[in-house]
């Protein structure tokens, strides 16, 4: 209903052949609409969405095969001692909507060992329940750290301690910490229990020791049953470890929602929420709009019209810095700053983006008028511009006010990669390593530290010259040789599967759900309060 109904204004501004941006300086009352009809049955468009439709339906299918967990055998096995899958614990734990944290170990996989990749997943979910104060809830079903890998998981700051460190650190700053002991729990793992707020165990199913029969064998010779040596009734009657007796998964979970309900916790906004709006546009209709050919350009406004809430958005600076686009909109009721690198970054968009992050970070500090809290969501595509005029013209500098606003920042921050992220303008705009509460990639997304073509071209260019230098000849057809590999491992590197594999973002996401994977985060930075923020220097 609300997409016919935008369309007839639509439609009049084409008409009359006003300029769009222009047409909104008209609606100074209110937060003009953005976004028009796409001509669907263009070739472009057929393209884009053809090709993003089949990424999108990739990702689906990768989603499902993770799902299964291990392989069927070990599934079998799992279920066949009476146990919940992973993803089932999940599902039966959670109320529709709920903001916890859950950290659910898979024994179907490796019995739940921990690797390299493993610590730093959990590790990177208990930064994201300390920095938006959400509970975490912990399904125990681990062997603990895999011992081959031991060097690469057990002796370094971030590796496997530093779980139990951030459990103290957690539970000290007020953020519950909420254990539920399924399966086994074995060495250094028995400190989640161990140092949880409530911990819940499973009879003749969960067991805690920090040495396992195998283990107390070896070093005793002494012959005890995992049950006799760390069971529930062991625990729960002897020990004191665990606090709560569960009689199988389904009574655990139980018991673990009650846990959460008695925290008695309710979210304080200390902003104002306004009732949503779904867009005016059907969100299906990004894969025709972006597509997965970069080099393709096309209007930033008509994705923001599929996301935001009224297909309202407010640009600032609509003249000027035209490389970027900013400007506040509202996603499920929350205002939002948004900013948009569209092309390479040049010196006036520096300064655009700088100023709105500015003025939005003043906002959020002393809570002025009905604005909230400035989230930067940074929709990126490239990087800085290069070349002699602009690094003349101290376009390092001017990044480095970028990098140093969005580093300084307090407020809340989530970047959604929806096209290349290379280089500084990574950084600029809010990549991993500054931090964003949230990080999301689209499935055609792409990452690096410059184009796959642009790193052929560079390294070519210095073998060409060092071949000259030594009086040697460099050929097209060794240039063509040396780059093809080169560009090759750029785009293996870069594709967004080997990006989240390595947490480098926190999930790839289907561009129709861009607008519920936000609101879902945003609602959830929400309870924590934002800090005030202060800069360093500003090179000018």
């Amino acid at each position: 209903m609300l997409l016919h109904y935008a369309r007839p204004a639509v439609s009049l501004i084409r008409s009359r052949g006003v300029n769009a941006a222009v047409s909104r300086l008209y609606h100074a009352d209110k937060v003009a609409t953005v976004g028009s009809l796409p001509d669907t049955q263009s070739t472009v468009f057929q393209e884009n969405y053809e090709r993003m439709q089949a990424l999108v339906q990739e990702l689906k299918d990768r989603a499902e095969k993770i799902k299964l967990g291990g392989g069927e055998k070990a599934r079998n096995l799992h279920t066949s001692r009476g146990k919940l899958l992973p993803r089932e614990r999940i599902d039966r734990l959670l109320d529709p909507g709920v903001e916890c944290i859950i950290v659910a170990n898979d024994a179907t996989v490796k019995g739940g060992t921990y690797y390299p990749v493993t610590v730093k997943k959990h590790l990177r979910a208990q930064e994201i329940a300390q920095q938006n104060n959400l509970p975490c809830i912990y399904l125990v079903d681990s062997g603990g750290a895999n011992l081959p890998r031991q060097a690469d998981v057990f002796p370094d700051r971030d590796h496997f301690g530093r779980i139990f460190f951030n459990q103290a650190r957690l539970s000290s700053e007020g953020i519950a910490q909420i254990a539920v002991v399924m399966g086994s729990c074995t060495a250094g793992g028995a400190y989640v229990p161990a140092m949880a707020d409530e911990s819940i165990i499973v009879r003749n199913q969960g067991t805690i020791f920090l040495g396992g029969p195998p283990l107390v064998k070896a070093a005793t010779g002494e012959e005890v049953s995992a049950e006799d040596l760390g069971g529930a009734d062991l625990h729960c009657r002897k020990s004191g470890v665990t606090d709560h007796y569960a009689l199988d998964d389904n009574h655990a979970l139980h018991l673990a929602r009650k846990a959460v309900r008695n925290l008695n916790y309710r979210k304080h906004l200390d902003v104002t929420v306004e009732p949503p709006e779904a867009p005016l546009f059907p969100a299906d209709e990004l894969y025709g709009i972006v597509g997965e050919n970069l080099k393709r350009n096309f209007d930033i406004r008509e994705v923001i019209a599929r996301i935001v809430d009224g297909s309202k958005f407010d640009e600032f600076k609509a003249f000027y810095g035209d490389t970027l686009v900013t400007g506040f909109a509202r996603i499920f009721g929350e205002l939002i700053s948004l900013s948009f690198a569209v092309r390479e970054t040049f010196h006036s968009s520096f300064f655009k983006i700088l100023q709105v992050r500015m003025d939005n970070l003043d906002i959020a500090q002393k809570k002025f008028c009905h604005v909230i809290l400035g989230f930067y969501w940074s929709l990126f595509f490239s990087g800085f511009m290069v070349g002699r005029e602009y690094e003349a013209g101290g376009i390092a500098k001017d990044g480095a006010k970028m990098v140093n606003a969005v580093a300084c920042a307090n407020v809340p921050k989530v970047t959604v990669i929806i096209g290349g992220s290379y280089g500084a303008g990574n950084y600029g705009m809010c990549g991993r390593a500054y931090s964003p509460r949230f990080l999301y990639m689209w499935p055609n997304s792409r990452i690096s530290v410059m184009g796959g073509e642009q790193a052929a071209t560079v390294l070519a260019t210095i073998t060409k010259d060092q071949k000259a230098r030594e009086g040697k000849e460099f050929t097209a057809e060794q240039e063509a040789a040396m780059k093809e590999p080169i560009i090759k491992r750029f785009e293996e590197e870069g594709n967004p599967y080997y990006s989240s594999a390595r947490l480098w973002d926190d999930g790839i996401i289907d561009p129709a759900d861009t607008r519920l994977v936000l609101g879902l985060s945003l609602s959830a930075a929400l309870n924590a309060v934002t800090q005030k923020t202060r800069f360093g220097v500003f090179r000018m």
